[in-house]
């Protein structure tokens, strides 16, 4: 479906599809699956990440993507990021009239060159706004643009207006929009024609049973082992994936030919119960990296190399 979908929009039919689904059902993987099969063809691809600790920075995911499109890193002092976002221009997705308001988005030095937007708070969030979608503009006349917005569940309010925008003014551009989120977030864009909405459920035995064969690389697995892990996953892709992974790393079972057997009975609580048990069960036969785990997870759900090399 998102491929007849990217075909529609890269006829200059936009089209918006919207991914959703519980935590662990495949979001991303089914984004990440679609780029790959989009690889050999001409295109440019935006991502959008919305994240739980930024829902009250305006337009994040759009400051945090343009950074990254520049090469922003963290030690970068202000001047520095003025001449990699100055290099970034240079590819012409920007029209000299906005560079200060992107300049004024992301906080750098203004300049001269780029004196800062003289406008009331009010008005110069819209002209922002409306810059942000002449951006979108000017790619889609490069080439076909697939844009990825990631977990909309946290987007901020004003990133949300924007997204509104994009929803709206991308009809007549080369432009597909999936945009992933969990169930509590309620789009209001469904009853638009150039929208569809994807709904990913648990999948059913013969699903789950196949992902396993195929995450033992086309191995078959003991009818036991592989029954409790269909059995115990519940459906949840994820789950399945980490829970085979398990399994296939302990001592249970052993190569033989094209399967793998059981090295002995299988013990009652052999295999986890949960993807917490899974995880750690994982981690407890890597002792060599479990430290390192131990201090991310004290850092949080996000921390930086860098934070972390220095611990």
């Amino acid at each position: 479906m998102l491929l007849r979908r990217w075909a529609r929009a890269k006829r200059g039919d936009g089209q918006v599809v919207l991914v959703s689904g519980e935590p662990g059902f495949g979001k991303s993987r089914i984004t990440a699956a679609l780029e790959e099969r989009l690889q050999g063809e001409p295109h440019l691809r935006q991502r959008f990440f919305c994240s739980p600790y930024r829902q009250d920075s305006a337009l994040y995911p759009f400051i945090d993507q343009i950074g990254r499109a520049a090469g922003f890193t963290p030690n970068d002092p202000p001047a520095a990021k003025l001449e990699k976002f100055e290099v970034l221009l240079a590819r012409g997705s920007v029209s000299d009239e906005d560079v200060p308001f992107f300049v004024d988005l992301l906080s750098l030095p203004g300049s001269e060159r780029h004196p800062p937007p003289n406008l009331g708070p009010q008005r110069k969030k819209e002209r922002t706004l409306e810059v942000l979608i002449r951006r979108l503009k000017s790619l889609s006349d490069r080439r076909p643009v697939l844009v990825i917005f990631e977990d909309a569940h946290w987007i901020d309010p004003t990133s949300s207006e924007l997204l509104d925008l994009t929803v709206e003014r991308l009809r007549p551009l080369p432009v597909l929009l999936i945009v992933t989120f969990r169930p509590e977030f309620q789009p209001h864009w469904v009853s638009e024609p150039h929208v569809t909405m994807l709904v990913l459920n648990r999948l059913d035995r013969h699903a789950r049973a196949a992902l396993v064969t195929q995450i033992a690389d086309g191995k078959a697995l003991p009818d036991e082992v592989g029954a409790q892990i269909v059995e115990r996953t519940d459906g949840v892709p994820l789950f399945i994936e980490e829970l085979t992974k398990s399994v296939l790393e302990s001592e249970l079972l052993r190569m033989e030919g094209d399967r793998y057997v059981l090295d002995g009975p299988l013990p009652p609580l052999a295999i986890p119960t949960s993807l917490h048990a899974s995880l750690m069960a994982r981690l407890d036969r890597l002792a060599s990296v479990r430290q390192v785990a131990q201090i991310g997870a004290a850092f949080g759900r996000w921390f930086r190399y860098m934070s972390l090399r220095s611990s």
